[in-house]
């Protein structure tokens, strides 16, 4: 039994080979066939290396990895470089945008059928999503805000007869979808309230925010009253709408500024950045009342206390709500941030949403807001996905408010008079707003020239504007309020766009060449050794000014405590 296994495990043990020749001194056939196989095998081996050869001699040069520009290449170089395989750079981008486009229109299409496709409402939308994003992008490139360049493409597409797709978008949609970005806009303003620096604002930055606002508004409603005929309500709603100020222009700039040191010895950019977002709550808060007492019908005790009513539930159930959001979704849940994001969406929406089914449509902004303000509060650091979140939600819906907000100012409905007398009236109130700044800021230790370029950077307007300025045109709309009123909100429309294309691209071109001659230069220091290690005649020093008597001179305060350690091993 030995013997059978050990002869067993050899036979099992024999090679390929040794089977082979075996097989082939049994059947010389299958010896034959086998060499044949092999041979053809070799001939189809050498044809596939033959043509793998050959389509490497021919595309080699197109290959990015063989093609390596010189140090300084020419323009043709570096365009043939970009075009190598595979695709990279810019071209690469391209592509990919090109193919996402047509993914996305593709899945519409086989989802909605004819609406996809030309005079569809989803193919409008399509075509006025796209062309903002891109018209928004390419105006970057020249320093201006994208915004205007969407606002741009709205107009064109709904006023140009050959590419008026916008046309074919339902008011029922465009009306949604605006109110949609309104919220998006309230959460990301209410997330943006830093509780601590609202206590420690200064009173210059009270004034800041306050003054100017209140009495453009003020000024802006007597004109319209005076010159466009306007009742007093829809004069000071007119006002708060073209009241409030743009973080989407001032902030950018103001940063750029920061950056390169002008003004950052005084804090004017702070300044100015702190006091815009709650120039903005005073603007949206007051044209939330005054929407509610002008679509007010019935009881005139009712309509007299109908905007403090709207106001008190505004902040009651967004505090409440805000409250609630602190402890539900609980961080012991997987993904709470994505379930605090969805939460706070949708309830921004109900809010919205069902204050103008409510007729209480100055309570839905307010409460959304302040639910945001809340919530974000209470998640302190815990807040920053949620941000990030609102900030892709606001790609999204960016394009969409401001394409549609430019479609919604038709020349058909334009007066010429109507025109010059509202620039008349923006005119004003810009005029009034310029000097109540000035006069804001004065007490708080800055010159003659600072205080002028805050007065500046407080003119753009546009985010506010696009957000709330096809409110009453809405409203009136959804309740039937009758030829006067729609034509009311649809001058206010129309004045809110003006006020946009003029203030927002001037502002910012203001901004940033008025900033390095107005503002004193400082380089911005982050702790003590910055400021040493920059040379003192960079900083109208002499170098044994630098440091006297057991000090850093020319540090604030504040900077000293921070590092404390660090000053000391200096002196």
């Amino acid at each position: 039994m030995a013997a059978r296994s050990a002869t067993n495990r050899q036979s099992q043990n024999m090679d390929s080979n040794e089977i082979s020749t075996i097989q082939c001194a049994e059947n010389p056939m299958f010896c034959e066939s086998s060499y044949n196989g092999k041979a053809e095998n070799g001939k189809q081996n050498r044809c596939c290396d033959n043509c793998a050869r050959s389509c490497n001699t021919a595309f080699r040069p197109w290959m990015s990895k063989y093609y390596q520009p010189r140090r300084n290449p020419t323009l043709t170089e570096r365009l043939k470089y970009s075009l190598t395989c595979p695709p990279h750079g810019l071209v690469s981008k391209l592509l990919l945008y090109i193919l996402l486009l047509g993914v996305g229109w593709g899945v519409l299409w086989v989802i909605t059928g004819d609406e996809a496709l030309p005079g569809g409402n989803l193919f409008g939308l399509f075509i006025l999503v796209v062309f903002s994003q891109l018209c928004g992008s390419l105006i970057q490139l020249i320093k201006l805000p994208e915004l205007l360049g969407m606002l741009i493409v709205g107009f064109l597409l709904g006023n140009v007869p050959a590419i008026n797709f916008a046309e074919d978008i339902h008011p029922e949609w465009s009306s949604s979808l605006r109110s949609m970005a309104l919220v998006v806009i309230l959460i990301r303003a209410g997330l943006g309230l830093d509780a601590a620096a609202l206590r420690q604002l200064s009173c210059v930055c009270i004034r800041l925010c306050c003054m100017p606002c209140v009495a453009e508004a003020t000024t802006v409603a007597i004109a319209a009253n005076l010159l466009l005929g306007f009742p007093w309500v829809w004069g000071f709603m007119m006002g708060f709408v073209l009241g409030a100020v743009t973080p989407a222009v001032i902030v950018p700039t103001l940063l750029s500024l920061q950056e390169r040191g002008f003004g950052v010895s005084k804090g004017i950019p702070t300044l100015v950045i702190a006091a815009a977002s709650c120039d903005d709550v005073v603007a949206i808060s007051a044209f939330g009342v005054l929407l509610g007492s002008a679509f007010s019908t019935g009881n005139l005790m009712y309509n007299i206390f109908r905007g403090p009513l709207e106001l008190l539930i505004g902040i009651s159930v967004g505090v409440l709500s805000g409250i609630l959001l602190w402890y539900i979704p609980d961080q012991s849940q997987v993904n709470f941030s994505h379930k605090r994001f969805i939460l706070l969406f949708c309830t921004g929406l109900f809010y919205v949403f069902g204050s103008n089914l409510a007729e209480l449509p100055g309570s839905g902004a307010l409460g959304c807001l302040t639910m945001a303000f809340v919530a974000g509060h209470g998640w302190k650091q815990n807040k920053e996905p949620i941000e990030r979140l609102m900030e892709i939600m606001w790609i999204l819906f960016q394009p969409l408010l401001f394409g549609l907000i430019g479609a919604e100012v038709k020349l058909s409905y334009l007066d010429p008079s109507s025109i010059g007398l509202g620039m008349a009236v923006v005119l004003i109130g810009l005029t009034m707003r310029i000097l109540v700044s000035i006069l804001a800021v004065s007490g708080a230790g800055l010159t003659n020239k600072e205080k002028v370029f805050v007065a500046i950077a407080w003119l753009p307007k546009a985010t506010v504007q696009a957000a709330i300025g096809s409110v009453a045109l809405d409203t009136a709309r959804e309740r039937d309020a009758g030829e006067h009123l729609e034509d009311l909100g649809r001058q206010i429309l129309t004045i809110a766009v003006l006020v946009i294309l003029i203030t927002a691209p001037i502002g910012a071109i203001l901004i940033m060449l008025t900033g390095p001659k107005l503002l004193q230069t400082n380089q911005p220091l982050n702790s003590i050794k910055e400021f040493v290690e920059v040379a003192p005649e960079e900083r109208g020093l002499a170098s044994e000014d630098v440091i006297r008597n057991g000090e850093v001179c020319g540090v604030e305060e504040g900077q000293m405590d921070k590092t404390d350690n660090y000053s000391q091993t200096v002196v």
